[in-house]
């Protein structure tokens, strides 16, 4: 590449890293800052300047070099390189189990016990009342019991170790018989099919897209058949000229030719949503009473805790499921459980849990509560007198998110921004790199919050982003 005459007198004017390394020492910001973190910045800025004045369309001037810009742009750098990757957003979507934002929200009782867990040894696999080895498992296994009715229960890191565990345990080198109206594919390309090749097990499909009987079933038993599988639909919904077998039709078909039956609930749930007037949603309760010999279901999602693979069921099955070698591969660590076992422990009064556990009240919290925040919002963002702003409240639906009840819409109250001379799209960039990011919807050419999924003490953080940005446009 030839370069001009003024590339050439920049690139002599670019400052070496041990100069900008020797500025940073008169500048108090840098003081406590790791030096490895000083140095790597320091080679970033100037890589960046090189590449900047060897492309011709950006402009780099002698004064972009001066120490001052410098040090600046060094300055940016070691900001960004101590800010943590993983940190806290708002989520004004009104997805409330929104699997990009980290899904479900932990109660503060949890909380509590998480940091206490995290900060002090603990007798994860210690029993204290003989003074000697236990299981990690113990100390969940007696709540979900208690909670789903099951015989037997035992916990891993998600739902999808929960299934292919059982399907490896119960299964392998077996054909498994599913209908094909429920071989799903959730986020992440995760796919039933898939799934079962990795546990071993031979997957036999049976009826329809739209509809399957129990004949389907019976028909396709053989003496080689290792499991009766029936799996939730939790992303998706087949209407209009369906038909699917029932647990209690599998668990009686089951019964009759000794195969054990499994049911994959994916977002499994303790509550029956439809006492909040929303769609009827089968529980972990309803599962394990209809005689389902092995349920897997979510920790997070629907239930409100850590994300985990939850296994209830027979004594016999889970014993065998907890055997398997590959448990240890998928099993939880002691943050998981602790928080796991206190979210749990709020189902016990289930009025409770619905108070106590973010993700539940959210999903049944009241129009009118949610219509309050949103004119507090309004309010706030009206006081900042910005003559070219147009900000409006608007009645749209929120979403329960993570694969669960897809046909709900939740009536929702959101607040509509549009601000002239800006486009909806710059508005979302400008609050998705806010501290913290505020993260809504466009919609109509209005950047959209929902305010269901927006906490009280929210509200400034977002009046004050709006307030900056107003500042800068």
């Amino acid at each position: 590449m030839k370069l001009n005459e003024k590339q050439q007198t920049l690139l002599r004017t670019l400052p070496g890293v041990d100069h900008i390394l020797e500025l940073i020492k008169t500048e108090p910001f840098f003081e406590n800052i790791p030096k490895t973190v000083l140095v790597r910045s320091a080679r970033t800025v100037v890589e960046n300047f090189r590449m900047g004045i060897l492309d011709s369309n950006q402009n780099i001037t002698e004064k972009s070099l001066s120490d001052n810009c410098v040090l600046e742009q060094v300055k940016a750098q070691v900001k960004t390189a101590m800010t943590p990757n993983l940190r806290r957003v708002i989520n004004a979507t009104g997805v409330v189990v929104h699997t990009n934002l980290g899904r479900s929200l932990l109660a503060a009782d949890a909380v509590e016990n998480l940091m206490t867990i995290a900060s002090r040894y603990s007798n994860l696999e210690f029993d204290l009342s003989v003074g000697k080895r236990g299981s990690r498992y113990s100390c969940v296994e007696d709540i979900l019991c208690e909670i789903s009715g099951a015989e037997a229960a035992m916990v891993v890191n998600n739902n999808a170790g929960a299934v292919l565990l059982s399907l490896e345990t119960l299964a392998r080198g077996k054909e498994v018989i599913v209908s094909r109206g429920e071989l799903v594919e959730i986020g992440g390309s995760f796919r039933i099919p898939d799934v079962m090749a990795k546990s071993g097990a031979i997957l036999k499909e049976v009826g329809t897209t739209n509809r399957t009987h129990p004949k389907d079933y019976e028909n396709a038993i053989r003496d080689d058949t290792g499991l009766l599988l029936k799996v939730h639909k939790s992303n998706y919904d087949i209407v209009g000229f369906s038909a699917e077998v029932s647990l209690r039709q599998m668990v009686v078909l089951g019964a009759k030719h000794r195969i054990p039956v499994m049911e994959d609930l994916g977002s499994g749930s303790f509550i029956d949503f439809s006492k909040y007037g929303m769609i009827k949603e089968g529980t972990v309760q309803e599962s394990v009473a209809a005689g389902a010999d092995v349920v897997t279901f979510s920790g997070d999602k629907l239930l409100g805790g850590p994300q985990a693979g939850v296994i209830v069921g027979k004594k016999e099955m889970i014993a065998q499921i907890r055997q398997n070698p590959i448990n240890r591969a998928l099993r939880i660590d002691r943050l998981t459980l602790g928080a796991l076992e206190s979210t749990l422990r709020l189902y016990r009064d289930p009025e409770k849990a619905v108070e106590a556990i973010p993700t539940l009240r959210m999903l049944t919290c009241s129009y009118p509560s949610i219509e309050t925040k949103a004119k507090q919002l309004c309010d706030m963002l009206k006081r900042l007198n910005n003559p070219n702003v147009y900000i409006e409240m608007t009645n749209r639906s929120s979403r329960v998110g993570g694969g669960a009840l897809p046909l709900q819409e939740l009536p929702s109250k959101c607040v509509g921004v549009r601000v002239k001379g800006m486009s909806a799209n710059a508005i979302e960039r400008f609050m998705r790199k806010n501290t913290p990011p505020v993260i809504g919807r466009i919609e109509d050419d209005f950047f959209i919050m929902d305010l269901r999924t927006i906490e009280t003490d929210e509200l400034l953080i977002i009046k004050t982003a709006f307030d900056n940005m107003f500042r800068e446009v």
